[in-house]
């Protein structure tokens, strides 16, 4: 497989031994960052933290993403199966409430034997935090060792999912892949202190100029997969000093009449789960990815 990848929808079939594939990254573990995180989801951070392990590399190309030093430009370590499965360990030790996977698409099958390997001694739950652009088959040979989806579907229009993120079935791949994730996790179980033990909650950015979009997505995830299947997180926090000059649209925040009209369609749906407040649309809420110290 690393001589011919192709575990991602891209299929790109790159030789990840010798070289990388469309997403930047060798066969081989990059990481950029390992922390506890409390800015996810309540149910994912609750009062400790979540286990957050970074990725580096990453199967699509948006152009707004506020992580491009470790998505675009793979700023990381490579360390191998042991020392990962020691990070993971370590964050559960550090009293993280889960083992939190970001951007962990490029590494899916290698993270097969070193999930096996340390569910047992973790004692907490394993999330995979991802961009929602994944293969069905993939996800699949993961059966078993995920508890907890955390995709997210950020296009329902095709030429905008091109334009922005180089990945024209967006939508039609998201969907695949949430209708894996759902089989999977079943709808969300709590614990008696909000945490989330099992299950699924889908994110969505509203983009300035998105709001069209975004309402179009929410009516057809409603239509697909119905309100109760799984949590939404519906995000406000696009910031636009990340996003490329060469798109003047995306060069300002997204407005309060945006989200909120956004915000009331996924009400009106019946749609249960989080918003954010205006106030995280803030480049402090993005992680540090200096020099990796672990």
């Amino acid at each position: 497989m690393k001589q011919s990848c192709v575990q991602c929808p891209r299929k790109c079939g790159a030789d990840r031994e010798s070289g990388v594939g469309f997403c930047g990254v060798p066969w081989d573990f990059r990481i950029a960052r390992v922390a506890l995180h409390a800015w996810e989801e309540p149910s994912i951070s609750g009062t400790r933290g979540s286990g957050t392990v970074f990725f580096s590399g990453c199967n699509l190309r948006c152009v707004f993403c506020q992580n491009r030093e470790i998505s675009r430009e793979c700023l990381g370590k490579e360390v191998d199966a042991d020392r990962l499965a020691d990070l993971m360990l370590r964050l559960r030790d550090e009293g993280a409430h889960n083992i939190n996977l970001v951007t962990p698409t490029p590494y899916a099958l290698q993270l097969i034997p070193v999930l096996k390997k340390v569910r047992p001694q973790l004692g907490i739950p394993v999330v995979y935090n991802c961009g929602g652009y994944e293969s069905p088959e993939t996800l699949k040979a993961l059966e078993g060792l995920i508890d907890v989806w955390l995709p997210d579907v950020k296009y329902f229009s095709a030429s905008l999912a091109q334009k922005y993120s180089a990945a024209e079935n967006y939508f039609e791949v998201a969907c695949a892949a949430l209708t894996e994730m759902l089989r999977q996790s079943g709808k969300p179980q709590l614990d008696e202190n909000g945490m989330l033990l099992r299950g699924t909650v889908v994110r969505h950015l509203v983009l300035p100029r998105g709001r069209a979009d975004s309402v179009a997505l929410l009516e057809a995830l409603a239509k697909q997969f119905g309100t109760d299947a799984f949590l939404l997180s519906l995000m406000s926090q696009y910031t636009p000093q990340f996003a490329d000059a060469s798109f003047p649209e995306l060069c300002r925040r997204v407005t309060t009449f945006e989200y909120e009209s956004v915000l009331n369609t996924a009400i009106s749906l019946g749609f249960g789960g989080y918003l954010q407040s205006r106030s995280s649309a803030n480049a402090d809420y993005t992680p540090d990815f200096g020099e990796p110290t672990f």
